[in-house]
């Protein structure tokens, strides 16, 4: 499964609800019929529903979704912050340096051709993602770019990365050294 977006708030009086994407894919993930699994509190009466959509607009550069049994205002509002999740299973990745979520977790992260942790998550932020590094000095959080990551290796298992100084490392205190 991967998380593609996020219902923010209805729009207008038919149903319709803003959406914050997060995917790079939205004309392939957001197309009339594309379903999705929702993510919502346990007392929601769309807990184990389905949402599928009718159509993707957009206005003023923000995506709004119009959904099938979605009809008014007041059915969108029981749906704001609900997470789409989309069925990834027997897809490809297309892109050499793009990779799911599920292929990089649990690989090692190597400085210099030693092993510092291994991927514990990747965390999407709005201007870049993070890759969460489990290391023997707990998470630690590296931007997920090509100058921080030049390298991933899914046969491998390995994760390559070149990080600032004092990240993997405990920083001496010269001062209370003496």
């Amino acid at each position: 499964m991967r998380r593609v977006g996020r219902l923010t708030k209805a729009h207008g009086l038919k149903g319709a609800l803003k959406i914050e994407l997060y995917t790079d894919e939205p004309e392939k993930r957001f197309v009339p019929g594309a379903k999705f699994t929702l993510q919502v509190p346990e007392d929601s009466v769309w807990v184990g529903k389905e949402l599928e959509l009718n159509e993707l607009r957009w206005y003023n550069e923000h995506p709004v979704g119009f959904f099938k049994d979605v009809d008014d205002r007041n059915i969108a509002e029981t749906l704001v912050k609900a997470i789409l999740w989309v069925d990834i299973a027997g897809e490809t990745q297309t892109d050499p340096d793009a990779w799911y979520d599920h292929q990089l977790v649990g690989l090692d992260v190597l400085r210099d051709g030693v092993k510092v942790g291994t991927v514990a998550r990747l965390e999407h932020m709005p201007a870049q993602d993070l890759l969460v590094i489990a290391s023997s000095s707990g998470e630690v959080m590296l931007p997920f770019v090509k100058a921080l990551v030049p390298s991933v290796d899914i046969d491998a298992k390995t994760v390559t990365i070149t990080p600032p100084g004092g990240l993997f490392e405990e920083i001496v205190d010269e001062d209370s050294a003496d």
